[in-house]
């Protein structure tokens, strides 16, 4: 039977084979993230609103058929990935982004907030 560690591996080396394959593409025009799987099927899209360097996400989805399968996590991690080698910043408004980035905080270099940006606006006549 082994050791605990050794079935947590075998267990979670499973899971990773049961996740479909995804690829992460920018759709600029869109202004999203997209997922799809190598049949062509667009699994999800993480929706984004750029300003100037800065990505702000607003929204993030999966295809319901697929969900729980990692997509969502693949998606933004691949998302992540693009706006590091673009040198761009990001704005999780998303909760899905910003859970996401609360459990990986190798993206914390990528962290912006809207006072970061100034756009924050309080008080009288504001």
């Amino acid at each position: 039977m082994g050791t605990m560690s050794e079935q947590q591996s075998t267990q979670q080396d499973v899971r990773r084979d049961a996740e479909p394959d995804v690829t992460v593409t920018q759709d600029a025009e869109q202004q999203a993230f997209v997922a799809t799987l190598p049949d062509g099927t667009v699994a999800g899209a993480a929706y984004y609103h750029p300003l100037g360097e800065v990505l702000v996400f607003t929204h993030t989805e999966v295809d319901p058929a697929l969900e729980g399968q990692g997509i969502g996590s693949r998606l933004v991690a691949g998302a992540l990935a693009a706006a590091r080698e673009a040198g761009s910043k990001v704005v999780p408004l998303c909760p899905f982004v910003r859970a996401y980035m609360a459990r990986h905080p190798e993206h914390d270099d990528l962290l912006r907030t809207y006072t970061d940006l100034g756009t924050r606006k309080a008080g009288p006549g504001a």
